[in-house]
């Protein structure tokens, strides 16, 4: 009954039988008999079905957890407790600050104790990586905690608390952050991001409307950006151009400071599991660096 319930959550996920059985290598015909004989052996109907259509009834939506919950229950019956047997792959993902700051040297750590085990680095935005692993396309995840609560089936920690800053060209005089953003071009963090959104807030509980240069995702090309003096920007002190000498002027914002707050996420079901667990505790161990607000420069 697993290999129904496995086609069952990957219908839910992909809309059509058809869609799910291109996923798992089955026909239309294959997904829909597979659907019956689930139906069947549960005495409940899971689907709405009009024509070619289906979508999940009342019932379909109230088990799809526990189906999930089932599928991760079985894969942990078969991965060992010494890490060190590990085979197989694990699927992370991780937001482009996390990949160039804090998961480096936890892969590292990963590999020395799991030699055998295959790590495919999921790269994202937080909103993808954090409706994957929901959907079960990736074990686990490095986010921004988003403004909004996470479903029952998601389990989430935090590790990191990450100051923003007002970084400027080296040869920008000025101390105001308010007062500089309002004068400058403004280089914004995309405002369809998690971490572009507090930026967002910021502006409006300030009133700024800055003369906008440029919108981009990735912080490290922000920084960047600022180098080559096309604008000033908000960033928070999080990925590679920390551990480099960035050419820029980093102004704290003191009491306006605002904080974006990284979460690992994974499914609930997960969370016990040894791997999951060695790699929780390596990414809390490497974050447990306190974060030095620098002095304005």
């Amino acid at each position: 009954m697993l290999r129904e319930i496995k086609t069952f959550v990957a219908v839910s996920q992909f809309g059509t039988f058809a869609a799910a059985g291109q996923q798992t290598g089955l026909t239309q015909s294959a997904v829909s008999a597979q659907m019956r004989t689930l139906e069947n052996a549960l005495g409940i109907r899971l689907f709405d079905r009009s024509g070619r259509a289906v979508a999940l009834n009342a019932e379909g939506v109230r088990i799809l957890p526990m189906a999930r919950e089932m599928l991760a229950l079985f894969s942990r019956m078969a991965q060992p407790e010494d890490l060190v047997d590990y085979r197989g792959a694990i699927k992370i993902g991780a937001i482009s600050s996390v990949q160039t700051g804090l998961l480096p040297a936890v892969l590292v750590s990963v590999h020395q104790q799991a030699p055998a085990l295959e790590t495919k680095l999921i790269p994202g935005v937080s909103s993808s990586l954090l409706t994957q692993v929901d959907a079960g396309n990736i074990d686990l995840a490095v986010i921004i905690k988003p403004s909004f609560a996470l479903t029952k089936d998601l389990y989430a920690e935090t590790l990191q608390k990450e100051p923003y800053v007002l970084i400027t060209p080296p040869d920008v005089s000025g101390d105001n952050a308010l007062d500089l953003i309002r004068q400058h071009p403004f280089i914004r963090y995309d405002r369809s991001s998690f971490g572009g959104r507090m930026v967002s807030q910021f502006l409006r509980e300030q009133r700024l409307e800055p003369q906008l240069a440029l919108e981009i995702d990735e912080i490290d090309a922000i920084v960047k950006m600022v180098e080559m003096r096309l604008g000033v920007a908000l960033v928070p002190l999080a990925g590679l151009w920390r551990d480099r000498p960035a050419n820029v002027r980093i102004i704290p914002l003191a009491g306006l400071t605002f904080y974006r707050e990284l979460i690992v996420v994974m499914r609930h079901a997960n969370r016990q599991a040894p791997l999951h667990k060695f790699i929780t505790d390596r990414l809390r161990h490497h974050a447990a660096s306190p974060l030095q607000l620098p002095a304005v420069e």
